[in-house]
């Protein structure tokens, strides 16, 4: 009797527990799907989903769900780097990327911050996860890398939308290069860190805000032209009936519009110079066991933690432990000689994501010059225009305020007091511009103290570290685009956006012609090839050889000079302005020599045409493409950013082609126009979707190279005159 009672109450304990857990998964479920019901998408030619919901979580909850209809390899990929689990997809060299996320927030910090957030900002967050579960749920066919569920403390780890965000600034080989030496308190020896050249591709963005005053409508004018990796961002519109209309684009997996605009106020970031991140060295000592750190007259106990990362090992998953430390400078990330460094930089998660998501709702510059003063977007710049007809550009926003005695381009004293960070400039602090009588602003990732002729900020006003004074051709070419003109329409802004000069070559190309005009024996091939160049007019174009040869002679140069150590330059606008000077005449003719040999062997002619050799091709979905000479591409006559091209187009690696394949520059381009309604323009890498199945995996393609851009449908009425489905959450 005793075992049949016994047997029967846990009979009675396991159905309440199955049945509670019942309840609970259904409870879930019917949030999705009440969420579902609330919530419609409309695709329109182009495959754009415009998600219209009843709530702001209804709207992130749809945006969710139709970022992973369009590519949700790409949604998972980030949280997977983000969360500090790359090792358990990529095999043990991802450990120090993993690392390095965990030692800046671990899961249970997390979850804290996503509990004690706002209650509205939580709510966000758990419609974030809803969106990718449903979405899972309801597409059983999709298997995730790693990821089979989402969580609403997720986000924390990803708050800011920007290409190569702060954490990324850390190097992951520094940090593997200090544990694999080990790290004894104290220890003397020598450190040699692996320097690697950085990569010639440079990143970065273009915004150009124009005033009415130089328009035809008399309405502001916004470029949106960030230069990114392609497909880094889909192309999206989030509505709901409590406020939020944004169009943009959207950092796959991020609940908030990253660069874009609403009926009244427009936004585009650029990567800034500004100093935001700080390298402490600090002075450790071991007591008996226990780490102790020297800070002015005190001793300071070090924060001991440890972190296990599992990696992929063929079939099996491994694991392995990892101590951390951290003062209150930062975590312990490197190593300067025998004596560690902590890393400074921002950090408040919550924050961020509020900043990043109030900011998609501002309707004038009150609001918008508000909202800045949460002061979180630490990597970027930000140009502004609104419908008032204000424009504004602010140079970062998160910059601490430092001791100008010392020098924080270098690591700096931890033990010393005066070197730490003594609170945040305020927005009026930081550099600033509002309605410039000249009637534009512009910034191409360029010194901030050119970015409205004379009426710029002016560079003693300011301490060093807000800016970097670093000019670049990109820069010189809006400048020079900008200055005197007016009339602008959406067209002849795109015009402007696209305009194919190339201020680098006319500093680069007259020397190589003068050294070759200075050397009689020069061979004919040569010879000819020469005269090419003295006869361009420094336009790039599809049809241009001599841009074939000007790009190939600009790569070399600077691999040939950098290599021999003739002269350090701080930037390439610096080199190419001054590589005439400095480089011999034999020199210059042994790189040509180099770039005509080189076109030979792979193309059997020098006389290539650019659009031949520079070409876009996308293959399938993968996040780093293949390329392959034998399959089909598309002609480009875009060139790199860092010739002076507005109009980006670079590659960032290659998978041993001949030709050259676009892998990042222009990704998601717009114009706006604001007023009374706002007008827009925009085009894509490729299209929307990351499925080669998709009709929309390439239909901007063509477009995207002949320049052709779509019309944004921002208005209910004009997205539903283009509609091509409209559908539920869930619906297939």
């Amino acid at each position: 009797m005793k075992r049949y009672v016994g047997t029967l109450v846990l009979f009675i304990f396991y159905s309440l527990l199955f049945s509670c857990g019942r309840v609970q998964e259904l409870t879930e479920l019917e949030r999705w799907k009440t969420h579902a019901e609330q919530t419609t998408i409309i695709r329109d030619q182009f495959g754009v989903p415009h998600i219209y919901g009843e709530t702001d979580a209804d709207a992130v909850f749809g945006l969710l769900y139709a970022q992973c209809e369009d590519d949700f390899n790409r949604v998972e990929q980030n949280y997977i780097w983000a969360t500090g689990r790359l090792a358990e997809v990529e095999g043990e060299e991802a450990l120090y990327s993993d690392l390095r996320a965990r030692m800046f927030m671990s899961q249970e910090e997390a979850e804290a911050m996503y509990e004690n957030s706002p209650e509205w900002l939580k709510e966000l967050c758990v419609a974030f996860a809803d969106g990718i579960n449903y979405y899972l749920h309801t597409h059983p066919e999709v298997t995730p890398k790693l990821l089979t569920r989402f969580e609403p403390w997720m986000p924390m780890y990803f708050s800011e939308g920007s290409i190569g965000g702060d954490i990324e600034r850390i190097s992951t080989r520094k940090l593997q290069a200090m544990y694999e030496k080990g790290i004894e308190f104290p220890k003397s020896a020598e450190m040699e860190i692996e320097k690697r050249e950085k990569e010639l591709e440079p990143q970065g963005s273009n915004g150009i805000a124009i005033s009415g005053s130089l328009t035809q409508s008399g309405n502001a004018m916004l470029l949106i032209n960030p230069h990114t990796s392609f497909y880094f961002r889909g192309e999206v519109h989030a509505v709901s009936e409590e406020g939020l209309n944004a169009y943009g684009a959207v950092t796959w997996g991020q609940f908030f519009i990253y660069q874009g605009f609403n009926e009244k106020t427009g936004w585009m970031h650029t990567s800034t110079y500004t100093d935001v991140i700080d390298e402490f060295v600090e002075t450790v000592v071991d007591m008996d066991g226990d780490l102790f750190y020297q800070y002015g007259e005190e001793l300071r106990p070090v924060e001991v933690s440890e972190v296990s990362l599992k990696y992929k090992d063929g079939d099996k998953l491994k694991e392995k432990t990892f101590p951390y430390y951290r003062t209150h400078h930062g975590p312990i990330t490197h190593m300067e000689g025998d004596r560690v460094v902590a890393t400074a930089m921002m950090w408040d998660p919550v924050k961020a994501l509020e900043q990043s998501y109030i900011r998609t709702k501002q309707t004038g510059y009150e609001g918008f010059r508000k909202m800045m003063d949460i002061r979180t977007n630490s990597s970027n710049n930000t140009v502004y225009a609104d419908a008032d007809g204000n424009i504004a550009y602010f140079h970062g926003n998160f910059i601490p305020v430092r001791d100008t005695l010392f020098d924080y381009t270098e690591p700096v004293e931890g033990k010393d007091p005066r070197t730490d960070w003594k609170g945040l400039h305020t927005v009026d602090e930081n550099i600033l511009l509002l309605n410039p009588p000249n009637g534009w602003i512009q910034n191409c990732n360029s010194t901030p103290f050119t970015a409205a002729l004379e009426f710029s900020p002016k560079r003693e006003d300011y301490p060093r570290y807000m800016s970097v004074d670093q000019e670049n051709f990109r820069g010189v070419h809006a400048i020079e685009l900008l200055t005197g003109r007016s009339g602008y329409t959406l067209d002849n802004l795109i015009e402007l956006a696209y305009d194919p000069y190339l201020p680098a070559f006319k500093a680069l190309i007259p020397g190589l012609v003068e050294a070759a005009d200075r050397s009689p024996g020069l061979d004919p091939e040569t010879r000819e090839a020469i005269d090419v160049l003295r006869q361009w007019d420094f336009r790039t174009s599809k049809e241009s050889v001599a841009m074939t040869l000007a790009h190939y002679y600009g790569t070399l140069s600077w691999q040939w000079f950098k290599a021999g150590k003739r002269k350090v330059w701080p930037t390439q606008f610096e080199a190419f302005n001054d590589i005439n000077n400095n480089i011999s005449n034999e020199d210059m003719l042994k790189v040509f020599s180099l770039v005509l040999s080189r076109l030979n062997d792979d193309f059997g002619t020098w006389k290539m045409p650019w659009g031949e050799v520079n070409r876009y091709q996308r293959l399938n979905g993968d996040i780093r493409q293949p390329f392959d000479d034998a399959k089909p591409s598309i002609p480009i006559g875009f060139a790199s950013g860092r010739w002076g091209a507005l109009a980006a187009y670079g590659a960032r690696y290659d998978n041993n082609t001949k030709k050259i394949y676009g892998t990042r520059g222009n990704s998601f381009v717009a114009v706006v126009e604001f007023g009374e309604k706002v007008k827009a323009k925009s085009i894509l890498a490729g299209g929307q979707s990351g499925d080669p199945s998709s009709p929309h995996f390439d239909d901007q393609a063509q477009m995207y190279a002949d320049v052709k851009f779509k019309e944004v449908h921002y208005y209910k009425e004009d997205v539903l005159e283009h509609a091509k489905r409209s559908y539920h959450p869930g619906e297939r």
